[in-house]
């Protein structure tokens, strides 16, 4: 494996890793054009890289991730405005009320 075979991996990666946490930290909604767009080419150079190294499982991986989350991106665009650009906020009436009395 070449060195710039591996600066590709680490590259496509890294947008999806940072996608990943950015949602999961609440900062991105998944189904945000930001998201959308870094979960497809993340895992499109991911899949290119597999193709030409010749790895089939990972091919297959990466080709499917980026399939789906491009779908995803095309059916976000069609809607017209991104409403999901930010995570939602909190639903206020889901906030935690404490109980009354003992639990039984």
């Amino acid at each position: 494996m070449s060195i710039v075979s591996q600066i590709v991996q680490i590259g496509g990666s890294v947008l999806l890793l940072a996608s990943f946490l950015l949602a999961q930290i609440g900062t991105l909604h998944q189904k945000s054009r930001f998201y959308l767009a870094m979960n497809s080419a993340g895992s499109a150079v991911l899949a290119l890289d597999a193709l030409a190294e010749h790895q089939i499982g990972f091919l297959l991986l990466e080709g499917v991730w980026s399939a789906a989350s491009v779908v995803g991106l095309l059916r976000e665009c069609a809607r017209g405005a991104d409403p999901a650009a930010t995570a939602p906020s909190p639903n206020p009436s889901a906030r935690h009320t404490p109980a009354k009395g003992p639990i039984s």
